[in-house]
This record gives structure tokens, sequence and C-alpha cells, in this order.
């Protein structure tokens, strides 16, 4: 026979981590028993994955960077595609997830290859909504280096859609973001869009 604690003995082997305490209630809120077996270490649980969630508040554009800018005599478009992220929706709390397209114009700089991924990543990992993480990371590229121009797109499924509200799944959401050489020059635009890949 399998003893269960008591929903009070189970909030007394939490320690003083507020977001266990939280995640300790809103169990017990919904109707279930905390001090059930399967549940007993789920606030831990909970609170190391919220920490790694939102692990970008913790992290800077200089920090990300660490050095990794360099002068270089070269002018044609850089871009990086399929970056994979995932995030949390400030709305719901309920995560969205998907892939960013990053291309920018150099302009006597370039920033080491694997620090774009990290800057993505870094607004990923923070309360976001699409629009505004796309934005992001092209100012922060656009801070980092000053390139003739940046091009940031980004495609992704939420959650808060497939799950509650429309309860619609399938739909696949883009925002972009263009500066510079990318928002005043169709054509230059247009050879970023055309080096996407192509979904079905």
């Amino acid at each position: 026979m399998i003893h269960l604690q008591s929903a009070a003995a189970a909030a007394q082997t939490i320690q003083e981590d507020p977001i266990e305490l939280i995640t300790h209630d809103l169990i017990a809120e919904i109707g279930e028993d905390p001090g059930r077996e399967g549940l007993l270490r789920t606030p831990r649980r909970v609170a190391k994955a919220w920490r790694d969630l939102t692990a970008g508040y913790d992290q800077d554009l200089n920090t990300i960077l660490n050095g990794a800018v360099f002068e270089e005599a070269v002018d044609e478009m850089v871009i990086l595609t399929d970056i994979s992220f995932f995030s949390l929706c400030e709305h719901h709390l309920l995560p969205f997830f998907g892939r960013a397209h990053v291309a920018y114009i150099p302009n006597g700089k370039v920033v080491g290859l694997s620090k774009i991924p990290r800057v993505v990543e870094m607004f990923a990992r923070r309360l976001q909504l699409q629009e505004r993480l796309t934005q992001q990371i092209a100012q922060a590229i656009d801070e980092a280096i000053e390139p003739r121009g940046v091009a940031v797109v980004t495609e992704a499924e939420h959650m808060c859609m497939m799950m509650r509200g429309v309860q619609k799944t399938g739909v696949d959401t883009r925002a972009s973001a263009m500066l510079g050489a990318f928002r005043d020059n169709a054509s230059t635009r247009s050879e970023f869009l055309s080096m996407l890949p192509r979904r079905t």
C-alpha cells in the first residue's frame, strides 16, 4: 500500500523557493493532492524548469558576444536559417516554438556565427511576444556590429492557440524585422526572403 503524504506534510518538504511554494499551492488549487506520490517533487521540477525557460533575464548582449566581433572587409549577405527556439507567451505562460532566420550585411565587422543563435536564445528565454522577440534579435545584431542591414524572420506555433481558445493546430505564425538595407532596398529584401526554406 502506498502511503500518501498530506498536502501540509508535502508543503513542509518544500524548500523556501518561491516558485516551489507557488506551484505547490497551484496544484492544490486545481483540486489535486500535492502530497500524492507522483506530485511530491513536481514543485521542485517546475521551479527548475522555470529558471531554465527564463534564463535570458540573467544574460546580456556583451556577455553573449564575449568579444567575438571581428574587423573584416566583406560586404555580402550573411544568413543563418532554421535556428530553433522555444519561448513562453507572456499572455498565457504557454510555450511557443519555431525557427528564426537571421541575415545581415557587414559594414566592416562580422560576428562569430555561433553568437547569432545565442542571441536568439537569450531573447527567447524570456516571457515574450513573437513580434517583440523578432525585433529584439534584429536590434541586438544591429547594435553589436552596426551592419548595413539586418533581417530577421521568425516562424512559430503557439500552444495558446492549439490548447485553448480557438484550438487550431498547424497554424504557422510569421513575424519579420527589417533594418537598414533590408528595409530600404526591395531587391535586397527579396534576395533574403528567396533564400528562406520553403515549407510544405
